[in-house]
């Protein structure tokens, strides 16, 4: 027979295990709490960092730009505004490169301009040929051979800077013409304190010295950016209407850097002497 001793002894054990077991609980129950939290302050830190350290550079080599994005189960797309642009005339993107920068043939002292023919409405340009003789006789070169034609402009920056990025036959910011020109007119009278002012033109490059090929930009609102992109054209007043109408239909990833909404393609790109 278990004495009033022994019994007290065994229900204290008891109560002793039971608060044990509460504890063991209560501390795994906190362990996968705390992993919890800071499995979710990881993913909020690292997109933090991500978009700090992620700066806006004017590529012509970036492969990344238009890259899609993920969207998590209950989290709402970025909303895409009208596509305020006509459908792309027919045709095809050529795909032709050269080794090496075109010879000069442009004359330095006359006038030239370039009319792109987009799908949102035509952007004419006066270009810059004794500023930047290398780039408008490039220019004038590719689009002699019909390389813009068909080609899309595959980026819009609303966010830092304010430009609508073109030029690149594969579409995506990796392709060129397949040599590269040099830097000009990186002292323009325009560029003042590190601001592209709205209406440039001005060449897109891999951020490093003489880097240029075919892509390009064109600058919708005044932009800080260092003077390393070769100014070599401004846009009419006919052409920044049709460019900020691009601007206004936004970007597709919401970011601030993405394809543009609207449909924009060159159809036809001519530059001409007058």
């Amino acid at each position: 027979m278990v004495s009033q001793e022994q019994r007290r002894r065994q229900l204290a054990r008891e109560k002793f295990l039971r608060q044990q077991q509460r504890r063991t609980s209560a501390r795994r129950k906190a362990r996968m709490r705390n992993a919890a939290i800071a499995s979710v302050l990881g993913v909020i830190l690292i997109g933090s960092v991500a978009l700090y350290t992620t700066g806006v550079v004017l590529k012509d080599d970036d492969s990344k730009t238009n890259a899609g994005a993920e969207v998590s189960p209950g989290a709402s797309a970025p909303s895409k505004a009208p596509d305020p642009c006509d459908k792309p005339a027919d045709g095809k993107v050529k795909t032709q490169t050269w080794e090496k920068e075109p010879a000069m043939t442009i004359d330095k002292s006359a006038k030239y301009t370039m009319k792109l023919e987009t799908t949102c409405g035509d952007i004419d340009i006066a270009l810059k040929a004794e500023a930047a003789p290398h780039t408008v006789n490039s220019f004038d070169f590719l689009a002699g051979k019909g390389f813009f034609d068909h080609t899309k402009c595959h980026r819009l920056t609303t966010n830092g800077i304010f430009v609508l990025q073109c030029g690149d036959p594969t579409g995506q910011g990796n392709g060129g013409p397949g040599y590269n020109i040099p830097d000009e007119n990186l002292k323009d009278k325009s560029l003042k304190d590190n601001m592209y002012p709205a209406g440039t033109v001005a060449m897109a490059n891999t951020g490093q010295p003489n880097s240029g090929g075919s892509q390009f930009f064109l600058v919708y609102q005044n932009s800080p950016l260092p003077p390393s992109y070769t100014p070599f054209g401004t846009i009419s007043d006919e052409g920044m209407t049709v460019l900020k109408k691009i601007a206004a239909a936004g970007e597709s990833t919401g970011a601030g850097d993405g394809a543009p909404n609207a449909t924009v393609v060159i159809d036809k790109a001519t530059v001409a002497k007058s």
